[in-house]
């Protein structure tokens, strides 16, 4: 595998879980929070606020000086805009050292020559895989919090991409973990990768 693989993914369809076991498979790096601290420490900017503004936009004040950091000039840019071409650098400086497997923040459309997968699951399915993950959650409220968390993710990617999240046509690959599971994914991902870099070789 000389491909960088990127995973979006629904919350609760189990797209880190198959990231995990890709980058197993292949025996490449794996990139998820990861992106984080890195990003931190290549501008001085705890990373409490990194996390904060993970995978999530925020349009503040322009008046509202805490929203702002020394690190952009004059204070005119947002954290949430800063902290996106932080790890949009880290991404990049990743994929120039080989193949891995990055999972969210817009790195399918960050970078130019990745395999781009999306794994999607009804809600009733994802409700389930998280209340299994997270024993004696309330079903209503994991709803509440899945919804929550997709509404972010979505809006951050249209945001930063200006495409839609989760449409097919932004992907290589596009998985109903529901369906099969995680490791049935990974077996449809596996041979699609095959075919890939079988096609190149060619």
């Amino acid at each position: 595998m000389d491909k960088v693989i990127t995973v979006s993914r629904e919350f609760g369809s189990g797209g880190r879980e198959l990231g995990v076991k890709l980058a197993e498979a292949f025996g490449i790096p794996f990139y998820d929070k990861e992106l984080i601290s890195m990003a931190a420490d290549d501008i001085n900017i705890a990373e409490e606020a990194f996390r904060y503004y993970d995978e999530h936009i925020e349009l503040p004040d322009p008046l509202d000086r805490q929203n702002y950091h020394a690190f952009s000039e004059v204070y005119q840019i947002p954290m949430s805009d800063q902290i996106f071409v932080a790890q949009s650098n880290v991404i990049r400086r990743l994929a120039a050292h080989g193949p891995c497997v990055i999972v969210g923040r817009c790195a399918d459309m960050i970078l130019e020559d990745s395999v781009n997968l999306f794994i999607y699951s009804k809600m009733k399915n994802r409700i389930k895989r998280m209340l299994a993950l997270e024993p004696g959650s309330d079903e209503r409220e994991m709803e509440r919090r899945i919804r929550e968390v997709d509404r972010k993710r979505r809006d951050y990617y249209q945001y930063y991409t200006g495409n839609n999240w989760g449409r097919a046509q932004n992907y290589h690959l596009s998985l109903d973990s529901g369906l099969v599971g995680v490791d049935g994914c990974l077996r449809a991902v596996t041979a699609y990768l095959g075919e890939l870099c079988g096609t190149e070789e060619k």
